[in-house]
C-alpha cells in the first residue's frame, strides 16, 4: 500500500524563513549603517576635541586665552593646516587595524575611511575689530569681580568731568600769570628823579618752576636710572596690518552687546589688561614693554616716554584738582594773599598782588600734585578732590622748591586707579587693537613663536567631514566647536 504525505508545513516554514532572513539581513544592514554613522559622529567629535586640544600655550600660559594657532609654528597661519590635522585624527580614529588581532578571524563591520575635509566656517580672534578677543579677555576675569569698583570708576570720572579737571590747562595759566609778572620786573618808573625808579618784583615760586623744568620723570621717580628702556617696532604687528588690510577674518558672525552689556564687557576688558599685563611698580622683565598699560593709553614705543605722557596726564589733573581746592579754602588763600601783598607792597606795584596771589596758589598746587604723583608711584593713594585734612605742603615747604616727599597708604585713588580712568577714555576699539599689539609682541619673544599672529587663531570652527564607507554608504558630518562661552 503506497503511503502519501503532504508538503505543505515545509513551503510555509521556508515561506516563512525567507521573511525572517529578509527581516534579519534588513536589521544587519540597518545596524551596520546606524552603527558607520555613529562610529563616524564620535571620530569627528573626538577629532574636534583633539584639535581644541590643539590650543597655543604660551597665549593660554601669559594671558589665559585659548585659541588654536592654524600655523602650527610655522610661517604661515592657514586654515588648511587645521583641515590637515583633523584629518589626521579622523583616519586615525577610523582605522580599526590595530584593534584586530587577525583578519581572518575579525573583519571590520563598517569599513569606514575620512575624504573631504573643510573648515567651513571659523571666527579669529581679531574679528570685529577685536571684539572676539575682548571678550574672550573679559569671559576670563569676570568671575573673579564684583561691580563695586566699576561704579567708584564712574564716579570719579563723573567728578573729573563736572570738574573739568582733564580739560582745565593750569600749566598755561601759570605760564601767562608769570609772563604778567616778569612784565614789572625791572620796568622804570619816573619818580621825578634824575634816575628813574626801576621795579624788582621777586616771583616767590621761581624754585617751584625751576623744579618743573627738570622734567616730570626727575621729580617724582626715586632713580630715573633704573626706568626701562624696553622699545617695540610696531611694524608689521596687528596695528599695524588692520591699517594695511592685511589681516585673515572669519565668517561667523560677531556677538552683539546690549549697551548695558557693552560696558560691563569693558569694564572687564580693563581689569583683564591690569591683571594680565605690566605697569609701572608691576613689570615683568620678560615682556616686549615693561609698562604695557601705559602704553595701552598713549602709544609711543618706548616705556620711558610711555610713562613720562601718563604722569603729565596725571600731574594735569592733580594740578587742577588742588588749585581747585586753594581757591576754596579761605585759611589757605589768605597766607598766600598775605605773602602777595608784602611782596608787592614792598616793590612798590600793589596792584600786582592779586595776580601774584594766583601764582603762588597754582605754584603751590603744583607742589602739592609732585607730592601726590610720588605717593602713587609709591603704592599709596590719594583724594581725587582734597581736604584741609589730606593736604600735604604748607606754603613754605612749596616755596623753598624741595619736592622730595612722599607717603603710602592713605584714602581714595591709587596709580591704577588712575590707568582705568585712562584707559576708560580711551577709544574701545583703539584700546583693544593696543591690547592686541602687546599680546603679539610678547607671544613672538618666546620659542618658536617668532611668527605669531593674532589673525592666525581661532576661538570658533565649524567643520564639515566627508566619511565613506567600503559597503557604500557616505557621510557627510558637520560640527561646531568653540571655546567662547
Amino acid at each position: 500500500m503506497r503511503r502519501e504525505e503532504n508538503a505543505y508545513l515545509t513551503i510555509y516554514l521556508t515561506l516563512c524563513m525567507t521573511l525572517v532572513l529578509s527581516l534579519c539581513l534588513t536589521l544587519i544592514e540597518g545596524a551596520r549603517r546606524n552603527g558607520a554613522r555613529l562610529e563616524a559622529e564620535i571620530a569627528m567629535e573626538n577629532g574636534l576635541q583633539s584639535i581644541l586640544a590643539e590650543y597655543h600655550r604660551e597665549l593660554f600660559y601669559q594671558y589665559n586665552i585659548f585659541a588654536i594657532d592654524s600655523s602650527y609654528g610655522s610661517e604661515l597661519a592657514a586654515k588648511a593646516n587645521t583641515e590637515r590635522h583633523l584629518k589626521q585624527y579622523l583616519d586615525k580614529n577610523l582605522d580599526l587595524n590595530d584593534v584586530f588581532s587577525g583578519s581572518f578571524l575579525y573583519r571590520d563591520f563598517f569599513g569606514l575611511s575620512s575624504g573631504d575635509v573643510k573648515l567651513t566656517k571659523v571666527s579669529y580672534l581679531t574679528d570685529g575689530g577685536g571684539s572676539v578677543f575682548r571678550h574672550c579677555a573679559a569671559d576670563a576675569v569676570k568671575d573673579d569681580l564684583g561691580l563695586n569698583l566699576l561704579s567708584e570708576l564712574q564716579e570719579w570720572m563723573r567728578k573729573i568731568e563736572v570738574n573739568g579737571l582733564e580739560e582745565r590747562k593750569v600749566e598755561e595759566e601759570k605760564s601767562a600769570l608769570d609772563s604778567e609778572i616778569q612784565e614789572y620786573d625791572g620796568m622804570e618808573i619816573d619818580t621825578g628823579d634824575e634816575e628813574p625808579y626801576i621795579l624788582r618784583v621777586i616771583n616767590p615760586t621761581d624754585r617751584i618752576e625751576t623744579q618743573r623744568n627738570k622734567g616730570i620723570l626727575k621729580l617724582v621717580l626715586k632713580d630715573d636710572a633704573a626706568l626701562s628702556a624696553n622699545a617695540i617696532r610696531p611694524e608689521g604687528l596687528i596695528m599695524d596690518r588692520l591699517r594695511n588690510g592685511q589681516i585673515n577674518s572669519g565668517n561667523i558672525p560677531v556677538q552683539q552687546l546690549s549697551e548695558e552689556e557693552q560696558l560691563l564687557e569693558r569694564f572687564f576688558f580693563q581689569e583683564y589688561l591690569l591683571r594680565y599685563m605690566g605697569h609701572y611698580g608691576q613689570e615683568n622683565d620678560e615682556d616686549a614693554l615693561r609698562y604695557q598699560i601705559e602704553y595701552l593709553v598713549t602709544e609711543g614705543n618706548e616705556d620711558a616716554e610711555n610713562l613720562r605722557t601718563v604722569l603729565k596726564r596725571i600731574c594735569a589733573i592733580r594740578e587742577a584738582a588742588n588749585t581747585l581746592y586753594l581757591f576754596s579754602d579761605g585759611e589757605k588763600r589768605g597766607e598766600a594773599e598775605l605773602v602777595s601783598t608784602l611782596v608787592c607792597n614792598l616793590a612798590l606795584v600793589p596792584e600786582l598782588a592779586p595776580v601774584l596771589e594766583a601764582a603762588i596758589l597754582i605754584g603751590w598746587a603744583y607742589a602739592e600734585s609732585i607730592y601726590d604723583i610720588r605717593t602713587l608711584l609709591s603704592g599709596g593713594r590719594v583724594p581725587l578732590i582734597k581736604s584741609a585734612e589730606s593736604w600735604h605742603y604748607g606754603l613754605d615747604s612749596a616755596l623753598s622748591g624741595e619736592l622730595g616727599e612722599e607717603e603710602t597708604g592713605g584714602s581714595g585713588l591709587s596709580y591704577e586707579d588712575y590707568l582705568r580712568i585712562f584707559m576708560m577714555c580711551t577709544d574701545l576699539d583703539t584700546l583693544t587693537a593696543r591690547a592686541m599689539n602687546m599680546v603679539e609682541a610678547d607671544i613672538q619673544l618666546t620659542a618658536g613663536n617668532k611668527a605669531f599672529r593674532l589673525d592666525g587663531c581661532f576661538v570658533d570652527l565649524e567643520s564639515a567631514v566627508q566619511v565613506n564607507s567600503s559597503y557604500g554608504y557616505d557621510f557627510e558630518i558637520v560640527r561646531k566647536k568653540t571655546y567662547v562661552p
